[in-house]
């Protein structure tokens, strides 16, 4: 039965919440007891820390072979450091990137949105300078790429995309095609203002100088599939690959093995002093009939049941069945 309360309790609780104090609450002041998480609804997390994690080893991996590939082509050693994977909204995106910048929107299929890659200006001019004979410097100066300079870093962005098609492997694969090249952002409309967005961030040394490269990936891009960026199916993809990339090295390294082939028609004991003086007319009887399948050797050892027969007025066989070794057993 529920208890009443008499009237000195509620004349003493109307008091109370009157004054604003209440007794309990100092033991509301104990953080520990505070379970109040502060959440912005016009940023939310849209992708979990499982996932956030997936895509940080992925593009960790994409930014080693990514520096592997620079340094080759530059002819000089180049370090891609991953930064930061963040989920922001497409406008606070696009009002970090710098004017005239080196933006290229591109296609990832399955992925359903266009993606976005962008070179800071002072990345993309130590790249230039490099690619074209200099030291890599820093070129302070606020001026859009010339027909040329965007000629040599089209042909460095699509090696880029292969790299990244490379590092997607694991997860789905994509196939990766350019759509446009911006050197103003605010001229790019991928997804709507308000879109959260997937940003990573990369910052790579050459010589001197450092620059930042970024990738932005449209949640909308993401969504179809999300499921995928786990890390569990992450370890799984890159255990398949290995085993896939085995099978192929083991595949390429028997494709040039000689092998000796021999079908046995007959097996028959004979005397030794009959053997010596065997010649060309001589018939030697055997147990095994016409319509009798004979062994297939390979190297020596017994491997395929066939039959014998021939190919226009060349001897041959067709194989039946590969060789077991109770096979007489089973027929006897």
């Amino acid at each position: 039965m529920a208890k009443i309360l008499t009237q000195d309790e509620i004349d003493a609780l109307l008091t109370t919440v009157s004054s604003g104090d209440s007794p309990d609450a100092d033991s509301y002041d104990d953080a520990k007891l505070r379970s109040v998480v502060a959440y912005d609804f016009k940023h939310p997390n849209r992708v979990s820390k499982d996932q956030i994690r997936t895509l940080e080893n992925m593009h960790d991996n994409f930014a080693g072979h990514f520096g592997s590939m620079l340094s080759s082509v530059l002819r000089s050693i180049v370090d891609v450091d991953l930064v930061s994977v963040d989920q922001i909204t497409y406008s606070e995106f696009i009002m970090s990137l710098v004017s005239p910048s080196c933006t290229y929107t591109y296609s990832a299929r399955p992925l359903d949105a266009a993606c976005l890659v962008d070179f800071n200006p002072t990345l993309t001019f130590s790249l230039i300078d490099r690619m074209f004979g200099g030291h890599g410097k820093i070129l302070e100066t606020e001026r859009e790429l010339t027909g040329i300079e965007r000629s040599v870093m089209g042909r460095l962005v699509d090696r880029m995309y292969r790299e990244l098609e490379r590092s997607w492997e694991h997860i789905v694969k994509v196939g990766i095609e350019q759509i446009s090249f911006e050197t103003n952002p605010q001229f790019i409309q991928i997804v709507p203002p308000g879109e959260t967005v997937v940003v990573i961030s990369f910052q790579v040394k050459l010589f001197q100088s450092t620059g930042l490269l970024t990738i932005c990936y449209p949640y909308v891009a993401l969504e179809p599939i999300i499921t995928k960026l786990s890390a569990q199916n992450w370890i799984d993809a890159t255990k398949r690959k290995n085993i896939d990339s085995d099978r192929a090295v083991n595949q390429r390294n028997l494709h040039d093995v000689n092998a000796d082939v021999s079908a046995v028609l007959l097996r028959s004991n004979i005397k030794l002093r009959d053997f010596m003086t065997l010649k060309i007319g001589d018939i030697i009887p055997s147990d095994r009939k016409i319509h009798q399948p004979i062994e297939v050797c390979v190297n020596r050892r017994k491997k395929y049941v066939a039959r014998p027969g021939l190919t226009g007025k060349k001897r041959a066989f067709q194989v039946l069945s590969t060789w077991e070794p109770l096979s007489k057993e089973k027929t006897a």
